[in-house]
């Protein structure tokens, strides 16, 4: 995993984390989260924050089904609708998502294993408008035979696009399962894809 002891992991914990893990395992206990639903090409999104940072961009077609989800991540968190300035934030993430040829520029707060760690930071890595395959990220985590944990800590990621878990394809290069659908994940990957393109054809052109 990286850490020698469980220990080590605890003492590095608040900066790989965000929340710390008792509050994580304790479903949010004693937290204050602010969340709101908006509006993408995509469908409904959910953006939520806790003191830490961003906690979870979620995508759907019922902000309903949004919401319940939030509720089942942190159970005993206390949830508190947006008011007018955390929109401004929530409008800066969906922006974010229409276009993410950068880093989304907020703090995250990323609640997940230390072996889930190592994976969601290996998927920040991968440039926009590119993939890689599982068998790649397991190998470039050192774990190379992990390719279906690598899967499943991409099916467990709750920062829709800010950590690009649509990055990841088979290794035959089909589009596998994404946790909100695969038809999103196709039109992410088109729209990186397509704008990827225009971007060298620019630099190209300016080069000329």
């Amino acid at each position: 995993s990286g850490f020698n002891a469980n220990s080590r992991f605890y003492e590095n914990a608040t900066a790989i984390l965000g929340m710390t893990p008792t509050h994580w395992r304790n479903g949010g206990q004693n937290i204050v989260i602010f969340f709101a639903v908006g509006i993408c090409s995509l469908g409904h999104i959910l953006v939520a924050q806790s003191e830490k940072g961003i906690c979870a961009i979620t995508l759907g077609d019922d902000p309903a089904c949004l919401l319940d989800e939030l509720q089942k991540q942190f159970p005993r968190a206390e949830l508190v609708g947006a008011n007018q300035e955390f929109e401004k934030l929530v409008a800066q993430v969906i922006g974010f998502v229409e276009l993410p040829t950068q880093p989304l520029a907020l703090p995250l707060d990323i609640q997940g294993t230390v072996f889930q760690q190592k994976v969601w930071r290996a998927l920040l890595d991968i440039p926009f408008g590119c993939t890689m395959t599982y068998q790649e990220i397991a190998q470039k985590i050192g774990s190379p035979k992990s390719y279906r944990a690598v899967a499943n800590a991409c099916a467990s990621n709750k920062l829709a696009v800010a950590i690009p878990c649509h990055r990841v394809i088979r290794q035959n290069g089909e589009i596998s399962g994404y946790r909100w659908g695969i038809e999103r994940k196709e039109k992410l990957l088109q729209r990186e894809k397509s704008l990827h393109h225009q971007h060298d054809r620019l630099a190209i052109s300016k080069s000329d």
